[in-house]
């Protein structure tokens, strides 16, 4: 049972851009932080790693030099998350998978060992359940979507990503707690510090 990634970072990372970097380079361990992820993600029990870009899709492609992973640019970025989310489903690696998980790229707290806690759980429901990581009762990212939800994902729109898909589905969800890891993203520069990362100019 395969379960291919989506790491997503297509966005146009607008709280950071006005001071002048994206949030997505700014470095946590030396790294930029789209490549720590996306380490971080194929460095896991995932079958494949596939990358959406967008915004500043030629600068963060070069942040991946050299890293095994897939990317595909969504040239409609700017219409919300759900065109990323379906740009990542519709590659051949997650076609093939049993199930996609979606993670965002802007959670530097998440860690291989969460992934692959994630994708265990996601085995032993045997690949028809949504495995969500929460923070207590909080639901938060990553998400894995078993197979039979891959063509309603395909039709989503807006900025409102696959939640309510989720809890529409009628599928059982599972929730992994990750603690603060499953909710704590970078979207401002206040944010990238208090996390330990350091901004980087364009």
């Amino acid at each position: 049972m395969s379960v291919t990634i989506i790491l997503l970072a297509a966005g146009t990372s607008s709280r950071t851009a006005s001071q002048g970097f994206h949030k997505l380079l700014a470095e946590f361990e030396g790294l930029p932080l789209l490549r720590k992820m996306a380490r971080v993600a194929k460095s896991s029990k995932a079958s494949a790693v596939v990358v959406v870009l967008g915004h500043q899709h030629e600068a963060l492609a070069a942040a991946l030099n050299d890293l095994d992973v897939t990317v595909t640019i969504n040239e409609n970025y700017a219409s919300g998350m759900a065109s990323s989310i379906a740009q990542g489903f519709a590659t051949d690696q997650a076609k093939n998978a049993d199930g996609v998980m979606v993670m965002l790229a802007d959670m530097p707290e998440i860690s291989t060992s969460h992934l692959d806690r994630m994708i265990d759980v996601f085995h032993e429901a045997g690949g028809n359940s949504v495995v969500r990581a929460v923070c207590g009762e909080k639901p938060g990212n990553p998400v894995i979507m078993p197979r039979s939800l891959y063509g309603s994902v395909l039709h989503l729109t807006g900025d409102s990503g696959a939640r309510r898909l989720i809890e529409t589905s009628g599928l059982p969800i599972i929730g992994v707690e990750l603690g603060l890891a499953a909710r704590n993203d970078v979207d401002t520069p206040e944010a990238i510090a208090a996390a330990g990362g350091m901004p980087a100019k364009f």
